[in-house]
């Protein structure tokens, strides 16, 4: 049971992060950064702007990892770890910020998500 839901939070996840920062990266939500209206601006809130094209490499090649962990297992450890490094980082920096809690969920929850998948691999 544990492996289906890992192979779903691993699809879910994946896909999401590749979405945000290849598809979403230029609109707007209500879960960004200060006033932020798209991804980038939401790294200048964050003080992080020169670092945007580099976590947002890392960002995509760790959800294809993750995508291609469903087949091969190996790849779980790393690319869930990985992330949840990111998601727990962005949850902080929305804290940092000064930023209402709801803004903070989707990493939070993706946060979870790949503490999950980790975990899964040590069953």
């Amino acid at each position: 049971m544990l492996t289906k839901i890992s192979k779903a939070l691993s699809a879910i996840v994946g896909l999401t992060v590749i979405n945000v920062w290849l598809f979403r990266s230029g609109k707007s939500t209500s879960y960004r950064g200060g006033n932020a209206s798209n991804l980038m601006e939401e790294f200048e809130v964050y003080g992080l702007g020169d670092f945007f094209l580099t976590i947002g490499i890392i960002k995509v090649s760790l959800a294809v990892l993750l995508l291609l962990s469903i087949y091969f297992n190996k790849l779980k450890l790393i690319s869930s770890l990985g992330i949840a490094i990111m998601m727990l980082v962005a949850v902080y920096m929305h804290f940092k910020v000064g930023d209402e809690l709801i803004k903070s969920m989707p990493a939070s929850v993706m946060l979870v998500s790949c503490l999950i998948i980790a975990y899964s691999t040590k069953k």
